[in-house]
């Protein structure tokens, strides 16, 4: 029994290592979580947890709700039939030049390595992908469906959307990033 714990410790490590956000500074802190604050929703987020691995479609429903993690890591291609929400504003755990929180969401469709290097990419279906939440990002995977953003500054990095872009506000649409590595196969447009 103690060396089946064991097993899972280590195949937990290893499966955290391979999610760690992209590029790495020295060590990053792990954050924890904090209760909501009382100042306004557009200055605080609602909540700062670690990362989430998920292999199931129950916990990648709960990974992205408002209650969940700020970085989902999948690892291995999961499918739905129903529309899913990104929801919520989280921190990452790290401070920008300023000394504030960073706010920041990932949908990680990928493993990698100790260095850093890929080595799986997954797909993520489902007929719509409403993205709600600020700073959010698509990296290193392909998701099948369209996509709805209302949030701004969502970002493909390194990623494939094998469906249509929607943008529910021209904030959403003019804040919009995509690397050079990602594409959307579909349209890209304003659809308020």
């Amino acid at each position: 029994m103690k060396a089946k714990a064991i097993i899972l410790v280590f195949t937990l490590i290893i499966a955290l290592a391979g999610c760690a956000p992209q590029p790495t500074p020295p060590a990053e802190p792990t954050p924890t979580p904090t209760p909501a604050q009382t100042t306004p929703p557009e200055t605080t987020p609602d909540v700062v947890t670690t990362a989430s691995i998920v292999d199931d479609t129950g916990a990648f429903e709960k990974a992205i709700s408002s209650t969940g993690t700020w970085i989902i890591c999948t690892v291995k291609d999961l499918s739905f039939d129903k529309e899913l929400v990104l929801d919520g504003e989280f921190k990452n755990g790290k401070k920008d030049e300023a000394g504030k929180d960073v706010i920041q969401r990932k949908i990680a469709l990928y493993t990698q390595d100790e260095n850093r290097k890929v080595t799986a990419r997954f797909n993520l279906t489902a007929p719509k992908l409403t993205v709600n939440s600020p700073n959010a990002r698509i990296q290193s995977g392909t998701f099948k469906g369209d996509v709805y953003v209302s949030a701004n500054n969502f970002e493909l990095v390194d990623a494939t959307v094998d469906g249509n872009l929607y943008f529910t506000t021209d904030d959403a649409k003019s804040t919009f990033k995509m690397d050079d590595t990602s594409k959307v196969t579909g349209k890209q447009e304003l659809k308020k």
